[in-house]
């Protein structure tokens, strides 16, 4: 299937409110107070977000932006992975660490759609 970079660039705003959700939610945790590490995940989510929500009418530079973010917000979510049942085996947190999983892998993946 194919999409346009318009199309892309829409899922991935999509994607991104989910993944800002899931920040908002391990930054007002309880937990994050016992496990600092935690905020690495909502600093890559917001370090990411910011950077793309000034070029979302420039598709090149949303795409271009992306792609320079994505290592880092990939490794901010394995680490998380990691980290989350440390801080707490709530469903909450298996739930997040699932949400930015699946942000993380289909973000890669529309960015290959359109490589």
């Amino acid at each position: 299937m194919s999409y346009s970079k318009q199309e892309v660039v829409d899922r991935c705003q999509i994607l991104l409110a989910h993944a800002w959700m899931v920040r908002t939610f391990v930054k007002h945790s309880d937990e994050i107070d016992d496990f600092p590490e935690l905020m690495n995940i909502t600093r890559a989510v917001f370090d990411t977000s910011r950077a793309l929500e000034t070029r979302v009418d420039d598709l090149d530079a949303y795409l271009k932006m992306l792609r320079k973010k994505m290592r880092k917000l990939r490794q901010a979510t394995d680490q998380f992975a990691v980290d989350a049942p440390n801080a707490s085996l709530h469903t909450n947190f298996q739930q997040a660490v699932i949400s930015m999983k699946a942000c993380t892998k289909e973000l890669e993946e529309l960015l290959e759609q359109v490589e």
